[in-house]
């Protein structure tokens, strides 16, 4: 059975968003701080984290960048009251794969759940584990290792996703919604510059000069592509 954990403060929300996911028929278990949400995360391997922001002990942001950090790939949805455009790019920054925002409607956050759960029930690896390379990058898919100028450079799961989609398509363009629905399994723009925003941080990542990116570019008004060249 699928594990969720939720790490939320606010009791009568955490149990309420439980038992409704329970009746989907997720198995779930709460963390109502964020030292102890990060300890269930490691200790109970869930399947997905719902991660509050504003948090006893340590805040959600910590939390998630201590995850990542560790190498732990679990999807994880942001669910707070923060609704600031500068939070979701920090949270989408840290490592978050959604970003949802209270008060919330409950058909939409479950549906977002199981756009997380398909997605990462997908294999994640494209065909061979080869590398290839555009400009200074390497990169081997079979092991996701990444590479700039000799040096590793480590990507967040969405990241590497988008990239390994823009690389797919061998220098043609691609558009937002299209990324949306393959890399995040969403069926339409959900959150507002989630494709830019990670896009951004491949930019500043893989790019020598960000501002003005050679490889991964941007086609007005239609989406992204690849110059291998």
């Amino acid at each position: 059975m699928t594990k969720i954990l939720i790490v939320e403060d606010h009791d009568d929300l955490a149990r309420g968003l439980a038992n409704n996911l329970e009746i989907e028929g997720f198995e779930t278990e709460i963390a109502s701080d964020g030292p102890t949400g990060l300890k269930r995360a490691k200790d109970s391997r869930p399947d997905l984290v719902i991660l509050d922001l504003m948090l006893p002990g340590m805040d959600g942001y910590r939390v998630l960048s201590q995850l990542r950090d560790e190498g732990d790939t679990v999807p994880v949805l942001i669910l707070t009251a923060r609704t600031a455009e500068h939070d979701k790019v920090r949270g989408f920054r840290e490592g978050a794969d959604d970003y949802v925002t209270k008060p919330f409607g409950l058909l939409e956050l479950i549906g977002r759940v199981h756009a997380l759960m398909r997605r990462s029930s997908r294999a994640r690896q494209i065909e061979g584990a080869s590398s290839f390379r555009f400009g200074d990058v390497e990169i081997t898919p079979g092991t996701h290792d990444v590479v700039v100028n000799g040096v590793p450079v480590t990507l967040r799961p969405k990241e590497f996703d988008l990239l390994m989609a823009l690389a797919r398509r061998k220098g043609n363009v691609v558009g937002r919604l299209e990324l949306l629905r393959e890399v995040w399994g969403y069926d339409s723009g959900v959150v507002s510059r989630t494709v830019d925003t990670h896009v951004g941080e491949l930019r500043r990542k893989l790019e020598k000069d960000p501002a003005a990116p050679r490889h991964i570019l941007t086609v007005r008004k239609t989406g992204y592509r690849l110059q291998p060249g």
